[in-house]
């Protein structure tokens, strides 16, 4: 099948850097000759049939900007037959050949059952969390974790003023990638995530036996999957002299300006992806591995999840003392 056109989505969580990635495959896919279509407000847009024709002017001036122009909303409806078979219906409508869907996990999952409708999909992968399989790194992580270290910066020096604990709450509802990635190059002196499993005696245990070091502040770097921070909190505090506060950064970790770094990975995959579709490599994952741009098919990353980096949480902990 020769593709003509191809449309792109940003669905799902939001992720610094997606507009970068929307230049790249717009520009790239027009050079190559093919129509390209938005897709407004994720797989909503999609299945209620809001979409855009996209120009090479139509991505001037986005390569800086959070976000993306494309805006995007959850859509629980593309996990249905029904949200599917309307989706499919308004990718044939338009004459849309295939996609390019920019997201994390969830948007993955979507676009392996949208190829099963025999629709050529490419997924790029974009997330704060960093927590795809296949990929050493995905596009927003860098952006996130320089706004949360810079946070926790500025956090260190209350902490170390008022003599104070803080636990610091990253986003992560299911893994903590970007946790023990911001607690190692903050220096936190505790990383909790759901992958390790720390009884609140054994964390009370070892903030006592830092205030025996020397040590007069502390940085706790709690990942949100790991509960409700606050109860976490309430029984540190109960069991330590020392004061407890707690700062949850919350969605300033998604917004910002891409970083160099995002900027630069969304340029890569975005060109990356557009190849992929005009040499007839169809269904895959663009991902970074080894320090190079490559790709996976969707049956070598269905169903898999990301291993946790047991070595990167020993070197925090042991650099942290």
């Amino acid at each position: 099948m020769k593709i003509k056109k191809i449309a792109v989505v940003t669905p799902g969580g939001d992720a610094p850097g997606m507009n970068p990635a929307v230049r790249a495959v717009v520009r790239e896919a027009i050079l190559k000759g093919y129509e390209v279509m938005g897709i407004r407000r994720g797989f909503s847009g999609l299945i209620e049939d809001d979409l855009l024709e996209m120009h090479m002017r139509t991505v001037s001036g986005i390569i800086n900007r959070g976000g993306t122009i494309l805006k995007t909303k959850r859509c629980a409806e593309i996990r249905t037959k029904p949200g599917l078979d309307k989706a499919i219906r308004t990718l044939k409508k338009h004459g849309i050949q295939a996609l390019v869907i920019i997201g994390g996990d969830g948007s993955l999952a979507a676009g392996q059952k949208i190829s099963s409708y025999g629709i050529p999909v490419i997924n790029i992968p974009a997330s704060i969390d960093n927590d795809i399989f296949g990929t050493e790194e995905t596009i927003g992580y860098d952006t996130a974790l320089n706004t949360a270290v810079d946070a926790i910066d500025k956090i260190r020096d209350t902490a170390t003023s008022h003599e104070r604990i803080f636990i610091v709450e990253i986003m992560g509802r299911e893994h903590g990638f970007l946790s023990l990635s911001v607690g190692l190059a903050a220096g936190a002196e505790f990383v909790i995530v759901p992958e390790k499993n720390i009884s609140i005696s054994t964390l009370v245990r070892q903030l006592k036996d830092e205030k025996r070091k020397g040590k007069t502040s502390l940085i706790i770097v709690y990942a949100e999957g790991c509960g409700k921070i606050a109860e976490f909190a309430a029984e540190v505090q109960k069991r330590c002299v020392t004061e407890v506060r707690v700062s949850s950064l919350g969605y300033i970790q998604r917004g910002g300006v891409p970083s160099a770094r995002s900027r630069y990975l969304a340029g890569l995959f975005g060109s990356h992806a557009v190849r992929l579709l005009s040499d007839g490599k169809y269904n895959r994952l663009v991902a970074f591995s080894g320090g190079k741009i490559c790709d996976l098919k969707f049956s070598e990353v269905a169903g898999r999840e990301k291993a946790f980096n047991e070595e990167l949480y020993k070197t925090a902990r042991r650099l942290s003392s």
